[in-house]
């Protein structure tokens, strides 16, 4: 076998989403420890994600989400996440496709991780950038009315604020120099 047919970079990185899906799954199986918090921030408009209408308009590119005090039913897929938070008081479902992750962090800890887009989430976000000043982003699930986003489950800052506080595993360092 051809070294150039092993994609290292691609491999390691479906590990490291690994560990998330393996930290939410424990998470959801005996709950949160106490005083930690995991912040996630994924494409809004990526492939897969499911949120409500008013926060992909609120969120038309990324969002940091925070899981520590106020969430609710948890599930996790091999593929993606399901999390009902508070948003202005009200209790909304997001679903999160793994692939769409660009970052995770427990501050507590310290941990974090960055990721790159993949394939399916990089057309997604090429597709966004090249939709015209009218067009809507991709369809969510519950069409709201309503106004901006709660702090209990959206980061006000970026995620690279959460993840300064971690220790941020950087990929490139696994990558083929080009």
């Amino acid at each position: 076998m051809e070294p150039e047919l092993l994609h290292y970079e691609k491999i390691v990185e479906d590990a490291l989403r690994g560990v998330v899906r393996t930290a939410l799954e424990q998470v959801a199986t005996f709950g949160l420890p106490e005083g930690h918090g995991l912040y996630i921030t994924f494409l809004t408009a990526g492939p897969g994600v499911v949120i409500p209408a008013r926060l992909a308009r609120t969120y038309p590119e990324e969002m940091t989400i925070v899981l520590e005090h106020q969430f609710w039913n948890l599930e996790v897929g091999e593929a993606q996440f399901s999390v009902e938070l508070s948003f202005n008081r009200r209790q909304e479902r997001l679903q999160v496709p793994f692939d769409c992750i660009t970052s995770f962090a427990d501050p507590s800890v310290p941990f974090g991780l960055k990721f790159e887009l993949t394939a399916a989430a990089e057309t997604a976000e090429e597709d966004e950038a090249g939709a015209g000043p009218g067009d809507a982003p991709p369809a969510a699930s519950n069409e709201d009315a309503g106004g901006g986003s709660e702090a209990d489950g959206a980061a006000d800052g970026p995620a690279d604020e959460a993840a300064q506080t971690g220790e941020v595993v950087n990929l490139d360092s696994f990558r083929k120099k080009r």
